[in-house]
């Protein structure tokens, strides 16, 4: 079963943070595992993303990521319906390549 994609939700999640120290990059390792351990996958280095099946549902992982913030360093997030998100142009050098699917709800739990 699909969720609609105006519906549907996509949680971006965009930092720069300081790796200058030891604990500063253990601190930004911990920062991206929390991304990943939250369903969250590497769109590139700094950036994440992760598919809601609704306002509601990134409302809750929205807080989530909000609640493990570094204390230093620059986040910036993001919430785009999937309609927005398909309409991303992405290329791998010159070539196109296409956006992320949004999985089918059922992937979703």
């Amino acid at each position: 079963m699909r969720v609609s994609g105006f519906r549907a939700m996509w949680l971006l999640v965009l930092f720069d943070l300081p790796v200058g120290t030891k604990s500063q990059r253990k601190r930004a390792t911990k920062f991206r595992k929390l991304l990943l351990e939250d369903g969250f996958k590497m769109m590139q280095f700094s950036v994440y993303m992760r598919p809601c099946a609704s306002e509601e549902n990134a409302a809750v992982h929205l807080q989530r990521v909000k609640q493990t913030l570094p204390p230093l360093g620059s986040v910036r997030i993001m919430q785009v319906t999937d309609q927005q998100f398909t309409r991303m142009l992405c290329f791998d050098g010159k070539s196109r390549v296409p956006t992320e699917n949004m999985p089918n709800q059922l992937e979703f739990f």
